[in-house]
């Protein structure tokens, strides 16, 4: 695994910080699921070998994060909702960094 990755360890404590959250029902599980998807997609996208894989998972993550972010703001879990906000501005800097490298014809 990818050491010294900021966008990772963001991902990491959003979901430790989602998974102790007082959610019942279905919002906590799907709260879980979409923060956990933040996590893996990145890990699995830092592990790709070309940039385009390497988007396409830091895109899922990304849309996985808007997910968590709408059910942070549904349950007004603003300490969080902060941290996805970093975490989000991470991914997208990440994504337009890799979009930028790509010739135009992949991107």
């Amino acid at each position: 695994m990818k050491t010294n990755f900021r966008t990772l360890e963001l991902a990491k404590i959003l979901y430790k910080q989602c998974h102790v959250l007082s959610v019942k029902g279905a919002v906590r599980d799907q709260l879980q699921r979409a923060s956990l998807s933040v996590y893996l997609n990145l890990a699995e996208g830092s592990g790709k070998l070309t940039l385009k894989e390497k988007n396409r998972f830091n895109s899922i993550a990304l849309g996985s994060l808007r997910e968590t972010q709408a059910i942070l703001d549904l349950i007004e879990a603003k300490k969080e909702c902060e941290l996805a906000d970093k975490l989000a501005a991470s991914i997208w800097c990440l994504i337009r960094a890799q979009s930028a490298r790509l010739p135009d014809a992949l991107a």
